[in-house]
């Protein structure tokens, strides 16, 4: 009886024994291995596909650009850095480069500027903002050769409707189709009437999911409104523009169907040849498969540094 009640005594919590074991112990590494083994299953068909379909052709297209192949020929033939040469020693690299970064300038700058505008006009309680606001979007989802096949007849120097506008002012209108300057111009303009939906509508959700605490109490303390603009609601919208600036820049840089379809990159040559429209011209048209992976690399290189510069200009724009 008194063995009995030792015993009882000793599995009885804080009676100086061992506790009681109830069920077993935790397994934390299988389940670590389990949540690891997950992750990778759902990563591996991602991973395969970007290295199947995007760092594959890259490492194919730099080695391409060493070499000089006829795309309709099997063999390529190695030329070391001759294609490099040729590029940076062209005397239209020049003015095609020139023309890539009015392009792009053009287009990132005033399509954000435009879309922010016009974002924070319709985020207002206007009547039929939401048929104005699906107008504003509609150009964005529209095929880009459908929209310059449209804009050719807008800038027709004889019966678009821009010669029709000037006219009942007393100027004549410019000759698009002749003048570089004006052809530029013309399609930068046509893209970023395609392109401002895309702005419009990001910029138009961050406003909807922006703090109106922050806005108020800055109109309770008589800030202006450029100060509230400027102090309260840019610094809540600086992820997304620096979203935008990065995929806008990416996709103006990468302009092409509207640029062939109203220019083929001209007049006068070069007049409306970016970067990408090279790549085009010498790769299919010239037959020059490796100096167009060349204008391809450069322009890869380009954008990577240019990424690179926005990426840590939005750390230190956090940081401070």
């Amino acid at each position: 009886m008194q063995s009995s009640l030792t015993e009882h005594r000793s599995a009885t919590p804080g009676s100086g024994g061992p506790p009681p074991e109830v069920g077993p112990a935790p397994r934390r590494s299988s389940g670590r291995a389990w949540e690891w083994s997950l992750a990778a299953l759902l990563l591996l068909p991602n991973l395969v596909l970007l290295v199947v379909f995007t760092y594959r052709p890259l490492l194919d297209n730099i080695r391409l650009s060493f070499t000089d192949w006829n795309i309709s020929s099997p063999i390529a033939n190695p030329v070391g850095l001759s294609n490099y040469i040729e590029w940076f020693g062209r005397d239209d690299t020049r003015v095609i480069v020139r023309n890539t970064v009015v392009f792009t300038v053009a287009t990132v700058g005033i399509s954000m500027a435009l879309g922010l505008a016009l974002a924070l006009l319709l985020d207002q309680k206007l009547k039929g903002r939401n048929l104005v606001r699906s107008v504003v979007f509609a150009p964005f989802v529209i095929s880009g050769a459908a929209i310059g096949i449209a804009f050719q007849f807008v800038f027709d120097p004889r019966f678009g409707l821009v010669n029709d506008l000037l006219a009942r002012i007393g100027v004549q209108s410019p000759d698009f189709y002749q003048q570089p300057g004006w052809a530029l111009f013309m399609v930068t303009f046509t893209y970023i009437w395609k392109n401002l939906g895309y702005t419009f509508v990001i910029y138009l959700a961050a406003l909807q999911g922006r703090r109106a605490d922050l806005d108020e109490a800055a109109e309770i303390d008589g800030a202006s409104a450029w100060t509230r603009f400027r102090r309260v609601l840019m610094p809540q919208l600086r992820p997304t523009t620096f979203f935008l600036s990065i995929t806008v820049l990416l996709s103006s840089v990468q302009v092409f169907d509207i640029i062939n379809v109203m220019t083929r990159g001209g007049p006068q040559g070069n007049g409306t040849t970016t970067l990408v429209y090279q790549v085009y011209q010498e790769t299919f048209v010239n037959q020059r498969a490796g100096y167009g992976a060349t204008v391809a690399t450069v322009m890869f290189v380009i954008l990577l540094a240019v990424t690179v510069v926005q990426v840590r200009f939005m750390d230190r724009g956090k940081q401070a």
